[in-house]
């Protein structure tokens, strides 16, 4: 498998070498067609002044022994560095511009075909050979020679230079170009080797944290350093996620530790009395009596898997999966009061319910607010003073209707107010008559609203204690 370094260098150097071919395949031809346009301009121009010359001096003499005339079509032809020659209507050469006193291609014959291609306002230029004069592959640059008083054909001019120039300047050009193109890849994959190097390192590092956090060693952080802003994002991340899943890991082993601490009460309480009942340590007359508190103890244990059943319920789906539907807050808080008449009457608390005037709707699970209704009033009629006074209200707040549900009685410690919501979480056993309560029914509360998108608030002072949460409003 490929490390990400290997693949960086192998994609920068497919860019590189791909952007060069993109260029030679633009360029060389670009480059070529400019060049052969210039050797085209460039020899016209010279097969017209060495036409001009020509007919100044066929004027006044034979070309063929004028000394003059040879030498000065030849510095004509070398200021464009091309071979000249001049030949007779019938295409035999009279004059060329060879260095030598002899010329070879004097008496020698232009091929036909070529003169072919000469017209009356046409004068070509083309890439070839001219058979018997130049067998190499040239540009040729043909002139028609005309008398200037009667327009008859003298002749013709051809200026002519070999291709391999233009073919040696391109091949050197784009030697450089290699050449240049090649060390700018090798610095190219330097750059990007020191590079990926240095970003591979704390990405390496990161790797090494996490195995270490994975194998328990859950004080491992990545290292922000100076690296690269998405390498410190990436470990800000990655050292956040560390921090939720530590916090996790602790509330998860004090939750089991609360969990074992709570089933091993009741356990022990009940083992206790039935060993003693039966190998005779508790008379036979006082098996009813101890019996009750074991049953009582059962009851105990039983709330408390029915209580962590709900929490692993509402934590698993948020509010149980159920849909949401409109219902009246006022109806179900009335429903859950009647289910605790028994508890209030046998107290003689004094219950109080304020509710709109018109039904006020909500849309949430019905299920799952009647159980923190079920809970909050649970917990009022718990910690309500005897003979004292429990308030259900309901009303609108804005956009939200808000359910209130009041006890008088023993205040809650500003100390724990912070720590009211938690899980197991109970009040001072010396002040506190919840003696069958496993701590999880306000976390439950908590959990379910915050499921729903809501919050949940308690106050207490002057002896009166008020759990208060919002629900959204609909018509």
């Amino acid at each position: 498998m490929r490390s990400s370094f290997t693949r960086q260098l192998v994609l920068v150097a497919s860019l590189i070498l791909l952007t060069i071919a993109v260029l030679i395949s633009a360029v060389y031809p670009t480059m070529s067609g400019y060049l052969a346009e210039e050797k085209r301009r460039t020899l016209q121009s010279s097969a017209e002044a060495i036409a001009d010359l020509t007919r100044a001096y066929v004027s006044v003499g034979d070309l063929q022994d004028s000394w003059d005339f040879r030498m000065s079509m030849s510095l004509a032809s070398r200021v464009s560095d091309a071979d000249t020659v001049v030949c007779d209507a019938d295409g035999q050469v009279l004059v060329c511009t060879c260095s030598s006193v002899s010329c070879e291609e004097v008496g020698k014959y232009v091929p036909e075909s070529y003169l072919m291609t000469f017209s009356e306002n046409a004068e070509p230029f083309s890439v070839g050979t001219l058979s018997g004069l130049y067998e190499d592959n040239r540009y040729l640059q043909g002139c028609r020679l005309n008398a200037e008083s009667t327009d008859a054909l003298l002749g013709y001019i051809i200026v002519s230079v070999p291709v391999s120039d233009t073919t040696d300047f391109l091949q050197g050009l784009f030697r450089i170009f290699l050449y240049t193109a090649g060390l700018v890849l090798l610095l190219a994959l330097a750059t990007s080797f020191l590079l990926s190097r240095n970003s591979a390192k704390p990405m390496r590092q990161l790797a090494d944290t996490a195995r270490r956090f994975g194998h328990g060693d859950l004080d491992a952080r990545a290292e922000v350093g100076n690296s690269t802003i998405e390498m410190q994002e990436l470990a800000s991340a990655f050292n956040a996620m560390a921090d939720d899943l530590k916090t996790t890991e602790q509330k998860r082993q004090e939750f089991i530790a609360n969990v074992s601490h709570e089933l091993k009460t009741p356990i022990t309480t009940i083992s206790g009395y039935l060993d003693g009942m039966l190998d005779g340590t508790i008379p036979s007359e006082d098996h009813a009596k101890y019996m009750q508190i074991v049953s009582v103890e059962i009851k105990r244990l039983s709330r408390l898997v029915r209580s962590m059943l709900d929490l692993s319920r509402v934590q698993a789906n948020g509010t149980r999966s159920e849909q949401p539907v409109v219902f009246d807050l006022g109806e179900a808080v009335s429903q859950v009061l009647v289910s605790f008449e028994q508890k209030i009457n046998a107290r003689g608390i004094d219950v109080r319910v304020e509710l709109p005037e018109r039904p006020l709707h909500t849309q949430a699970s019905r299920d799952s607010i009647t159980q923190v209704i079920y809970n909050l009033i649970d917990n009022a009629v718990k910690f309500c003073d005897e003979g004292g006074m429990l308030t259900a209200s309901v009303a609108q707040v804005g956009a939200k209707a808000q359910v209130t549900i009041r006890n008088t009685g023993a205040e809650i410690p500003t100390e724990e107010l912070p720590l009211i919501f938690d899980r197991f979480h109970k009040l001072d056993k010396s002040r506190s008559r919840d003696r069958d309560g496993v701590g999880l029914g306000l976390y439950i509360v908590k959990t379910i609203l915050g499921a729903h998108g809501e919050d949940i608030w308690v106050e207490s002072h002057d002896g009166v204690t008020s759990f208060a949460f919002t629900l959204p409003a609909v018509k």
